[in-house]
């Protein structure tokens, strides 16, 4: 007869964790909604003072916190919590890394529906989430994603702008393609005085693109493409094309179709930075990149989480010479760095 206990045989351990998964989800989200991680950054680190100050009851706070601490969000020493290094770092709002504002894309209704529905994605390979899924044209979600993805991609973007200072500095005409929120292209901009940005995006989400250049002072080198990146006119003559968190939504073939187009646009001398989770070829690991491709089964026609031999082979499909990885230092993504 099956036993519950780890040293003897079999556990549902993991069984009630997963099932149990949401709960911490929404945990996470109650606690960021009522600032408590901010709170406890504050060193309001009692259940009754952590209740006055985020306007809830005593008992539903200690219940809360103490589940956090649960989970390793938080420690609790006596009857006083304290936040973890990563809480403080991504959870407390004052902390310029702070992420909590993610939650309103990742938990936004049209990723957590599609996953109502994950069997029959499953049958059919690919999102029973409308047509097109997360990819229809003018989708609104993105107007979202570019709003409040800004903290988790900032480090990315940073790290990114200051490889290109470094081995491309006279870099001066940039085709930012999904721009989102504008943050790749503008730090380059901000770090490549003779750099022009050319952002392409939905009309609707280059919006917020534009204000973070308006911000940035760049915006007089800040230019716009609105409209799909498989359908409008890029131009040509790019020194460099960026490509960040953009392929996965596709099939390989659409992938080969729109990098096609994007060496027609570069110089003989451009390269294509891309900005990808790009798991082991084993598809398993590592495991926090790996589970990308289900999100892509669940949101998406025909996206995947793609191996860098994949990439590989896109992209000397659309007559790319080579493709270069590199690690991305504090991100589970990865860099790739084409040449024509």
């Amino acid at each position: 007869m099956p036993t519950w206990n780890h040293a003897e045989g079999p556990t549902p351990g993991l069984f009630f964790q997963t099932a149990n998964a949401y709960q911490r989800t929404q945990a996470l989200k109650a606690a960021v909604e009522l600032d408590l991680f901010t709170a406890i950054g504050e060193g309001k680190d009692t259940a009754p003072v952590l209740a006055q100050r985020c306007g809830a009851a005593e008992r539903g706070v200690r219940m809360l916190a103490d589940y956090l601490t649960i989970q390793g969000f938080v420690t609790k020493e006596g009857t006083r919590y304290k936040l973890t290094t990563d809480s403080a770092v991504f959870l407390d709002r004052r902390s310029p890394a702070y992420m909590g504002s993610v939650l309103g894309f990742l938990l936004a209704p049209k990723f957590t529906d599609a996953f109502q529905n994950l069997r029959d994605a499953v049958r059919k390979g690919g999102t029973v989430s409308g047509e097109a899924g997360t990819v229809a044209p003018e989708h609104p979600l993105w107007i979202e994603f570019a709003k409040s993805m800004m903290p988790m991609m900032a480090k990315a973007a940073e790290e990114i702008a200051q490889f290109v200072k470094d081995t491309q500095p006279d870099v001066t005409k940039v085709l930012d393609i999904a721009a989102g929120h504008g943050l790749f292209g503008v730090d380059i901009a901000k770090r490549c005085p003779q750099a022009e940005i050319v952002a392409l995006d939905w009309a609707n989400v280059l919006t917020v693109a534009q204000d973070l250049a308006r911000q940035a002072g760049i915006q007089d080198r800040y230019r716009t493409i609105a409209g799909d990146a498989f359908r409008e006119d890029f131009g040509e003559g790019y020194d460099l094309v960026l490509l960040t968190n953009f392929l996965h939504h596709f099939s390989t073939a659409q992938c080969e179709t729109l990098l096609r187009k994007v060496h027609r646009s570069l110089l003989p001398t451009g390269r294509v930075i891309t900005l990808e989770f790009v798991p082991n070829e084993d598809r398993v690991t590592p495991p926090m990149v790996a589970e990308f491709g289900l999100i892509m089964l669940a949101t998406t026609p025909e996206g995947d989480a793609y191996t860098l031999k994949e990439y590989q082979a896109m992209f000397r499909a659309a007559g790319f010479s080579k493709v270069e990885q590199r690690p991305l230092p504090g991100s589970m993504e990865h860099v790739l760095v084409s040449s024509k």
